[in-house]
């Protein structure tokens, strides 16, 4: 079984961060294990408070994990701190970590901000020459790249922003665009793009995380990035359309519509 690493922050309402990572995972059928960043206090309305990890206790963290289960892939999702971000650079690094899928997290589904200036840069600086794969949204694209994202030939110049700070593939996702939810990956020079009907339902709840983890599980498995994307953009949109309806907010996704076992009944 292939093994995948979420370093992300938790939601202890169970909708993002690394408990939608571990979902995915297993869904996905590969064996999940996780990083914690930060404590995060929130649920489907919004975020009310956030715990940073110590940096010397998230070294443990990875330290333990890689020491003695080497994971096939990693997935970065919220990391708040300047310094955390250095102390995962570092670590993964030491360990010549393959298959990193960064998720620049920066505003969750809520409105809420996750991170600040001094993080972002580091992320660029630190986290994204490290990376196979980064997967911001549109207006953490428009951060990234320093542009406004209007249309699909935004997305693609913004792409080639972000490659040239970073040295990575890029996927822009378009979920937050006004007439569809299609993304755009820039790889190895060459763009592709997914496309997808926009789906009638609000609950979108951690979204970027479990598609970035399902990109990492798919990476882990062998496929190349755009095969990894494009398997990955079926399951969250399959986990979409399955129509979860939890918490008085936006709601999570449904992780685990497509497994079938005797033990769900």
């Amino acid at each position: 079984m292939k093994k995948v690493l979420t370093i992300a922050g938790s939601d202890c309402s169970g909708g993002a961060g690394i408990q939608a990572d571990l979902k995915t995972m297993l869904a996905n059928g590969v064996y999940g294990m996780s990083v914690i960043t930060a404590l995060t206090a929130q649920n489907t309305t919004g975020v009310t408070s956030v715990k940073n990890t110590d940096p010397v206790f998230l070294r443990q963290q990875i330290d333990a994990v890689f020491e003695d289960i080497r994971p096939d892939s990693v997935k970065i999702g919220m990391v708040p701190d300047e310094e955390l971000i250095r102390v995962i650079a570092e670590r993964l690094s030491n360990y010549n970590a393959k298959n990193v899928v960064t998720d620049p997290v920066m505003v969750a589904t809520s409105g809420a901000a996750l991170s600040d200036n001094k993080s972002v840069s580091a992320l660029v600086k630190e986290l994204f020459p490290l990376s196979a794969l980064v997967t911001p949204n549109i207006p953490e694209a428009e951060v990234l790249a320093g542009m406004k994202i209007l249309s699909s030939s935004d997305m693609r110049e913004a792409c080639r922003n972000i490659y040239e700070k970073g040295g990575c593939s890029v996927l822009i996702k378009g979920g937050h665009g006004e007439d569809n939810a299609d993304d755009i990956l820039y790889h190895e020079g060459e763009f592709y793009e997914y496309g997808s009907e926009r789906i009638d339902n609000e609950n979108t709840h951690g979204t970027g995380c479990t598609l970035s983890s399902a990109i990492a599980c798919n990476l882990a498995k062998g496929l190349s990035v755009p095969e990894s994307v494009e398997r990955a953009k079926k399951f969250v949109t399959g986990a979409i359309a399955a129509g979860l309806d939890i918490g008085r907010g936006r709601g999570p996704l449904d992780h685990g519509y497509d497994i079938k076992t005797i033990y769900k009944i």
